[in-house]
C-alpha cells in the first residue's frame, strides 16, 4: 500500500475539510480556458476556502490545461500566496502528470493519500488511465481493498473521474471500470461517500450504501444533461464537507461570484 502514505489528525472534533477541483491553469497566469482566467478563479477559490477554518483541503485533479511544468509551479505559487494556511492534498486528473504533482508536493502541499481522523478516514485514489477516460488498475483496487481493511471507521474516498454516467458529454471520458470500483466499495459498509471532480458540475446520487458527490470546477462548468460540448461561465465553486462524531457527513457546494 505504498500509495496510501498517511497523514494523521488527532484532534477529536468534527472533521471539516474542503474539496476543489479542475483548475485547468496554464503556465501564463493570464491564460484563459473558454474565456475564463483560470488562475484568477483559482486564487479566488483559495481565498474563500481560507475563511472556512478547514482542517485541510483536497484538490481533485486536472490542475493543468497546457500540460506544462510551469503550470504546476503557478498552482504552487498561488497556494503559497493565498491566505489558506491548512494542508493541501491532491489526486491526479486525466490532464495531470504524477511526476509534476509529486515534485510540487512540499511544505503546505502534501502527497499523502490516507488521512486519518478520529471520526473518519479519507482515501485519495488514483483514477488516471492512459486516455482521458479513467481507470483504476487491478493493483490499485487491491491497495484500496487493503486500506479499507485497516479500520472500521467511516471512510470517504476522493478520486477524479465519475464512476457512473451523468448524462453529459463528459461521459465519453467516464471511469471505465467504475462499476468494479463501486462493487468493491459496496462490499465495505464503512464506506460512506465517493467524491470526484471531472464532471465540472455538482450532483449527488446514491449507489447502494455509497453516496457519490460531484464537485463543480474552479474554472468553467459543463452544461448538464446534454451530449453536446457546452460550457457555462458561472463562476468558480468548491465543496465543504463536515463529519460529526457519529460519522454523519454533511456537505454543501459553495458558489463564488463570476
Amino acid at each position: 500500500m505504498t500509495w496510501f502514505k498517511e497523514h494523521l489528525i488527532s484532534a477529536a472534533k468534527p472533521l471539516h475539510f474542503g474539496h476543489f477541483t479542475d483548475s485547468h491553469v496554464f503556465a501564463d497566469k493570464d491564460g484563459e480556458y473558454f474565456n475564463v482566467n483560470c488562475a484568477e478563479h483559482l486564487a479566488k477559490t483559495l481565498a474563500a476556502m481560507a475563511e472556512e477554518d478547514f482542517d485541510f483541503v483536497v484538490f481533485g485533479g486536472d490542475l493543468t490545461q497546457d500540460h506544462s511544468a510551469e503550470s504546476y509551479h503557478l498552482f504552487a505559487e498561488l497556494v503559497a500566496a493565498s491566505p489558506l494556511a491548512c494542508p493541501v492534498f491532491w489526486v491526479p486528473g486525466n490532464h495531470d502528470e504524477l511526476t509534476h504533482l509529486e515534485r510540487m508536493s512540499q511544505g503546505q502541499i502534501s502527497a499523502c493519500k490516507r488521512i486519518c481522523h478520529p471520526y473518519a478516514h479519507l482515501l485519495l485514489i488514483n483514477t488516471k488511465g492512459t486516455t482521458p477516460a479513467g481507470w483504476v488498475s487491478k493493483a490499485h483496487l487491491q491497495d484500496i481493498k487493503q486500506a479499507l481493511a485497516v479500520s472500521d471507521a467511516p471512510h470517504i474516498l476522493i478520486g477524479h473521474h465519475h464512476p457512473l454516467p451523468v448524462r453529459g458529454y463528459i461521459d465519453k471520458h467516464i471511469l471505465e471500470n467504475g462499476a468494479q470500483l463501486l462493487d468493491l466499495l459496496n462490499e465495505h459498509s464503512q464506506v460512506k461517500a465517493l467524491v470526484h471532480g471531472h464532471a465540472h458540475n455538482e450532483y449527488e446520487r446514491v449507489c447502494e450504501g455509497v453516496t457519490i458527490y460531484g464537485t463543480p470546477a474552479t474554472s468553467i462548468q459543463f452544461t448538464k444533461h446534454t451530449q453536446d460540448w457546452q460550457q457555462q461561465r458561472v463562476g468558480p465553486a468548491y465543496r465543504r464537507l463536515r463529519v460529526e462524531q457519529d460519522g454523519l457527513l454533511k456537505t454543501q457546494v459553495v458558489w463564488l461570484e463570476n
